[in-house]
């Protein structure tokens, strides 16, 4: 989990971010993205950090707390439902992304991002396929991601109760869809996307 890590410090790199998004698939509310840089002094090995999708809520959010205390500088990103409907997810999950980069309060030598594509940078980038299981720092982003997006829809299920989006945190679930059909769209979900319309 550290061997891209470790290779680009060998590089001469010194602050390298790993970069990763969370809510690409979901009917409703925004995609989240966040950057982070652990020190090459302090990496955060046998932490249990590794691929958010592959870990229960409590253990992400007990993993926040720590990978924000370890890290030097963590970045967040968030592109809102209108503006994933305006531009598309794939440009608005990109977006966020950049959005993290740019949030962080040091400027990476190196960013490492989860996925097939380069982000808006002028920042040397090495996009990684399934990056969130081979890199400890877009781990410990998906985590943050993930962590914030999910708190975000908790917030939002107070406001429209009516969709659950504490269970289903916008995803496509039947009781979801139901939903839709029964009480139309609110304002948080991705009209673009079949099964709101």
């Amino acid at each position: 989990m550290y061997a891209y890590e470790q290779a680009a410090l060998k590089n001469g790199c010194r602050h390298i971010a790993g970069v990763d998004e969370a809510g690409r698939g979901p009917l409703a509310g925004p995609v989240v993205a966040s950057a982070v840089i652990f020190s090459k002094a302090n990496p955060p090995l046998g932490s249990g950090i590794k691929d958010s999708k592959k870990l229960t809520a409590s253990r992400r959010a007990a993993l926040s707390i720590e990978i924000c205390r370890r890290a030097i500088s963590v970045g967040v990103g968030v592109v809102w439902p209108a503006d994933i409907d305006a531009i598309n997810i794939h440009k608005a999950s990109l977006l966020a992304m950049s959005r993290a980069v740019v949030s962080l309060d040091r400027e990476p030598d190196l960013l490492l991002i989860d996925g097939l594509f380069p982000i808006e940078s002028k920042i040397p980038q090495q996009p990684i396929v399934s990056g969130d299981a081979l890199s400890i720092s877009i781990a410990a982003a998906s985590i943050i991601a993930k962590t914030l997006r999910d708190d975000v829809m908790h917030a939002y299920h107070r406001i429209y109760p009516a969709y659950n989006f504490a269970s289903n945190k916008g995803y496509g679930t039947k009781e979801h869809i139901k939903a839709i059909a029964l009480h139309g769209p609110c304002p948080i979900h991705r009209r673009s996307f079949k099964g709101v319309l």
